[in-house]
């Protein structure tokens, strides 16, 4: 792995850790063992450059992995999927690390090149999951809704697990998100 992807993925860890105001040039240096001249070399803007191009790698990976689930599952088994990622990753963290994307969101006021970038993967997971639903046969704009809710309620599904230390809101999201989309699924 290069220096440059080093540091991109030293920032995804640190941001899913600490958010965009609690990560530091001297983290960043420690987590990823490279010189302070690297990151002006590879990110010339600084850690804002460096925070928004780890956004965006975070949001590529993530996305991969949502349209794999989504190609090659059925709709159960891709619902469940995704609060099962974040249950496995929140409590391999002990509760200290969630998801990239939604700390970038939150870091706006000191990256807000990061904020739009989680905007859009935030998109690109809509449209992934609305274009699954879709092939469910359901209407494009409910399916739309859908994927907005299931998104939001994951995500903040994600911090309320690491605020409780548990993983039961994450496990009652899957269960819930499951039955609304068997009840669209069923009337479609």
């Amino acid at each position: 792995m290069g220096v440059r992807d080093r540091l991109i993925e030293g920032a995804i860890d640190l941001i899913r850790r600490n958010g965009v105001a609690g990560t530091g040039i001297a983290q960043l240096l420690q987590c990823s063992g490279v010189s302070r001249r690297s990151i002006y070399l590879n990110f010339p803007s600084g850690k804002s450059e460096l925070v928004a191009e780890a956004t965006r790698s975070a949001g590529r990976a993530y996305s991969a992995l949502m349209r794999s689930v989504a190609a090659s599952s059925d709709m159960a088994t891709c619902l469940a999927a995704f609060p099962a990622l974040w249950r496995d990753t929140v409590i391999d963290s002990d509760f200290t690390a969630g998801c990239p994307i939604v700390a970038a969101a939150l870091g706006r006021a000191d990256a807000p090149e990061a904020a739009d970038a989680a905007g859009e993967t935030f998109a690109d997971w809509e449209s992934i999951l609305a274009e699954r639903l879709r092939a469910e046969h359901i209407e494009p704009e409910l399916a739309r809704s859908l994927a907005t809710t299931i998104i939001a309620a994951v995500e903040g599904a994600v911090v309320m697990s690491l605020a409780t230390r548990s993983p039961a809101p994450l496990e009652r999201v899957a269960a819930q998100m499951s039955t609304l989309v068997a009840h669209h699924t069923a009337a479609a």
